[in-house]
């Protein structure tokens, strides 16, 4: 399958819109415990940007702040696509507050707010 055709799969993968992200991200796979940043989110996933390689099809719980930084939220999913950038992973079902109304992806945090706000030591 060429670059463009696996593209389109993955797209055609996306029910929901996505935005570019950045936040830190504690999640389970394969029996250990990792945190890494995501990069891109939506009501029906998220792309982990991490240098570990991830299988495909494997499972994976992943726990993060999502509206505000001190209310995380829990999430089982499945990897979809694994590279040496990251792995994407969907999410079953998918984040319900996202999925009923796509403007909320406003609201989801940045990394950059919890500097902006004074809370550095509250880090994951």
């Amino acid at each position: 399958m060429g670059i463009l055709a696996a593209a389109n799969t993955i797209g055609d993968l996306r029910r929901f819109p996505r935005r570019p992200a950045y936040i830190v991200a504690r999640y389970r796979v394969g029996g250990a415990a990792y945190r890494d940043i995501i990069r891109n989110i939506g009501a029906g996933g998220v792309f982990v940007w991490s240098r570990r390689r991830i299988d495909n099809g494997q499972s994976i719980r992943l726990e993060f702040p999502l509206f505000a930084f001190d209310r995380p939220v829990k999430l089982a999913g499945t990897v979809v696509r694994s590279g040496s950038r990251g792995f994407a992973v969907v999410f079953r079902p998918p984040i319900r507050a996202l999925a009923e109304d796509a403007d909320r992806l406003r609201e989801v945090v940045h990394e950059s707010q919890r500097w902006a706000s004074g809370r550095r030591g509250a880090g994951p």
